[in-house]
């Protein structure tokens, strides 16, 4: 059979059947090797361009090595060991944010992230399909610090931050974390800048921080700094109202509340430490409290089992009355409007002082009041004052910290009332976003899996921001709470209602006993009354 030469165009035909074979050209070989090497050579150069200082460091030890030996590179070495140790010491969150995270980030992006990328975004669902081929999503960065690795990650065109929060337990296993959450702005807020340098500075954190919508950060807990227990913060003399300190971040930073103008909610099972939460809150507020700037009013419904202990902390204190809690709310209104009618017209936001204190209602279980409480004329009027109170009383300074263990809507129907909310461990999955809100546990708040440890573990949202943050709160002891209460008295001089501090409850009224009412048959009223008429005519 002949041989067909190359770069014919041949025709066969078979019946119907026409197959048609281009004339092909073929690169001679020594095109081919200098196409290839020029592609490596702009590989190596682009990727140069982007590794400065990897490249920077590979010349300065090939240089030091030429010159002066081994000694080139050990000196060095020894000298940086020394300065880093040095670092660390005098400041370690700065060694960790422009020395070892930076190293630690690179490292982990290289040898832990990208080996495992492709498994598993393939399998987390995440990898996508265009021209038949896979599309995945682009890992950008990884900066690390003592506790987390934030990895930056570019999404496939099309896809939400919501495509990553519903699958946020599935990353987090998938790269052997047990904990992960996805934020859709950078977690970190832009440091405050000052002095000569702070307008240069603020522009690159401009920069830094600059909307990117085709950007999703994805934070794995490299080493849980939730486990040791938390000691109490101190208390300031002068509580900053906007950043009280209660608890722990992951990333070993301190978790501050922002109480002014702002309702708190607290839900977690029995022994899931809502008392730390409560009292972390009350020691932070401890300054404000001997000072007059702020006045506690605490409803305990357990007959005084959690808050008793701090009683000289509190302007008002119910404990065992119904009918005073009841009193306590209404009184707390009364203290809104004549607010509300003074402020009107001058400002929108209630600035507390010594003279016009800042007004906390504490509620330990809100539950007994909104829906375990047999008395229903009690039990309306309680939730007519809560639902004043939440709706109105944020501007004015009139302030509710509420904590319960049923989070259903039927137990505490105004709910969506409180833009700050707390979740700490939970029995069912469901229960977490009716703390936390819809989506909630899609987005990594977990709180129904808190392990037997995590006590004062819980996941906080606040208003604005729909990303859960994990926190343990301070656990403050019975000694604490003893010295607490010594140290820090409420002032009892104050003549208006917010300083009546030796009103330990309101006495339960003295109800007249009703008649019972005779009880017989069912009978129609016309022969009641005929059977009635014949008794009284044979007595």
């Amino acid at each position: 059979m002949m041989r067909r030469p190359r770069g014919e165009v041949v025709l066969t035909t078979a019946g119907d059947l026409v197959v048609v074979r281009p004339k092909r050209f073929v690169l001679p070989m020594w095109a081919v090797v200098l196409g290839l090497v020029l592609r490596w050579l702009a590989r190596g150069c682009w990727w140069c361009l982007r590794h400065p200082v990897i490249v920077g460091l590979v010349v300065l030890a090939v240089v030091l090595y030429a010159d002066y030996g081994w000694a080139g590179l050990v000196v060095p070495l020894v000298l940086a060991s020394a300065v880093s140790a040095l670092w660390r010491w005098r400041d370690e969150a700065s060694w960790w944010r422009w020395c070892a995270g930076p190293l630690l980030g690179r490292f982990r992006h290289v040898f832990v992230y990208r080996r495992a990328w492709h498994e598993a975004m393939t399998l987390c669902g995440l990898a996508e399909t265009y021209d038949r081929r896979a599309v995945l999503p682009e890992l950008l960065r990884v900066r690390s610090d003592q506790a987390l690795d934030v990895l930056t990650i570019r999404m496939v065109r099309g896809q939400t931050p919501a495509d990553f929060q519903r699958v946020t337990a599935n990353l987090a296993y998938a790269f052997g974390r047990r904990h992960a959450r996805v934020y859709s702005e950078r977690p970190d807020d832009p440091t405050t800048r000052t002095g000569y340098w702070a307008l240069l500075l603020g522009w690159v954190d401009r920069v830094r921080f600059r909307d990117r919508p085709t950007v999703v950060y994805l934070v794995l807990v490299r080493t849980d700094a939730l486990r040791p227990v938390v000691a109490p913060f101190d208390a300031p003399a002068v509580p900053d109202l906007t950043a009280l300190p209660l608890a722990r971040r992951e990333d070993l930073g301190t978790w501050s509340l922002h109480l002014l103008a702002t309702h708190v909610l607290i839900g977690g099972a029995t022994r899931s430490g809502k008392g730390s939460v409560l009292w972390s809150l009350v020691r932070s507020l401890a300054g404000g409290i001997t000072s007059g700037l702020v006045r506690l009013w605490v409803i305990d419904p357990k007959g005084g089992m959690e808050f008793a202990m701090g009683r000289p902390l509190f302007a008002r204190f119910a404990c065992k009355s119904f009918e005073a809690m009841a009193d306590l709310l209404d009184e707390a209104v009364t203290v809104m409007r004549e607010r509300q009618t003074r402020l009107a017209g001058r400002v929108r936001v209630h600035t507390p002082t010594e003279a016009d204190p800042l007004v906390v209602v504490v509620i330990d279980e809100m539950a007994a009041l909104t829906a375990y409480l047999q008395d229903i004329e009690l039990r309306k009027r309680i939730a007519g004052s809560l639902g004043l109170l939440l709706s109105q009383g944020a501007g004015v300074g009139v302030l509710v910290v509420a904590a319960l263990q049923d989070p259903r809507k039927e137990v505490l129907p105004f709910r969506d009332l409180f833009p700050t909310r707390i979740a700490l461990g939970l029995t069912e999955a469901a229960q977490v976003d009716l703390v936390l809100g819809d989506g909630a546990r899609n987005r990594g708040a977990l709180a129904d899996q808190m392990p037997r440890w995590a006590k004062g573990v819980g996941y906080v949202i606040l208003d604005g921001t729909p990303e859960p943050m994990r926190v343990r709160f301070s656990y403050v002891t019975d000694d604490h709470i003893r010295d607490l209460a010594r140290e820090y008295p409420a002032p009892a001089d104050a003549a208006d209602i917010l300083a009546q501090v030796g009103r330990e409850s309101t006495p339960e009224p003295v109800r007249p006993a009703l008649p019972r009412q005779r009880r017989g048959p069912l009978l129609p009223d016309a022969l009641r009354n005929i059977l009635d008429a014949d008794g009284g005519e044979s007595r």
